[in-house]
């Protein structure tokens, strides 16, 4: 959606300022999970996102397996500036989707986790969306190039993770700044056997190499170098992996089967972890 679509459009800046230097990005991730046709193994998929970056006169194409969701969209900014006074998006990119990717003041920033958190636990939208449905929909057509419908899959929300200290970011808009992060954890279990065969289908007979070859040629044609996938992993693989990590070092890329895992998927298993769930 361009900015100028918006009906709530908010001509706020782009970018940090000295006085703007905190970012906070706010998500809802899905945990999409579906049990193996053959055997019944619990299965993870993720979604496998190859990505140009641009570096000097240097290009390399980036290939990470990270959950499906991301931020959430903002559909009220009047409501959040009205909290938190000015703000901007980090990025050209988060104004044009009204991404919740943003530089706030810190001293903000226990106003506006208020009102995320508040936010994250509706069940309908308000200030901004708070389901991963219409977004889970979007990055289901990139990867498989199919329209999900709400009858092939069950939702339900875990919870709310919150990491309180920030960290810097690697997003490649914003990367290097220190970000405070929310996200609400929902799980959605497919229950549709083809679309089943079909996420299975596209992990074994897609290979990052594939992946990186579209987003050669679709920056050559002018495009923004980007292609998806998915990645389907037996989950207890993934759960296991990530107990025998130092919690210090779960926020970090992890290598898996071939393929990058984004930090950010060990907030799928938030609680299991290093209880007994």
């Amino acid at each position: 959606m361009a900015a100028d679509e918006h009906p709530d459009q908010d001509q706020t800046g782009v970018g940090p300022t000295q006085e703007l230097s905190l970012r906070v990005s706010v998500g809802v991730l899905a945990r999409v999970v579906f049990d193996h046709p053959q055997n019944g193994q619990p299965m993870l998929a993720l979604e496998r996102k190859a990505t140009l970056v641009r570096k000097g006169s240097s290009d390399r194409v980036l290939v990470r397996a990270q959950p499906f969701g991301g931020a959430v969209r903002l559909l009220v900014a009047g409501a959040l500036s009205a909290v938190i006074g000015n703000w901007h998006f980090d990025s050209q990119r988060s104004r044009a989707e009204q991404d919740m990717r943003i530089f706030i003041q810190p001293t903000a920033w226990q106003a506006l986790r208020q009102l995320c958190l508040g936010q994250l636990t509706q069940a309908e939208a308000g200030v901004f969306e708070s389901a991963p449905d219409r977004e889970l929909a979007e990055e289901f057509a990139d990867a498989l190039n199919l329209q999900l419908s709400p009858e092939q899959y069950t939702r339900r929300t875990l919870g709310i993770v919150e990491e309180r200290a920030p960290v810097p970011t690697d997003n490649i808009h914003a990367a290097g700044y220190a970000t405070a992060r929310l996200y609400r954890i929902d799980e959605v279990a497919i229950i549709d056997r083809d679309l089943v065969l079909a996420v299975l289908a596209n992990s074994r007979g897609v290979t990052n190499q594939d992946l990186t070859e579209r987003v050669l040629k679709d920056a050559r044609s002018g495009g923004r170098g980007r292609a998806n996938a998915v990645l389907a992993l037996p989950m207890e693989t993934v759960r296991a992996q990530y107990r025998t990590m130092p919690g210090s070092m779960r926020y970090h890329p992890v290598a898996m089967d071939g393929n990058i895992l984004d930090g950010n998927v060990q907030t799928l298993f938030t609680g299991e972890l290093d209880g007994t769930r």
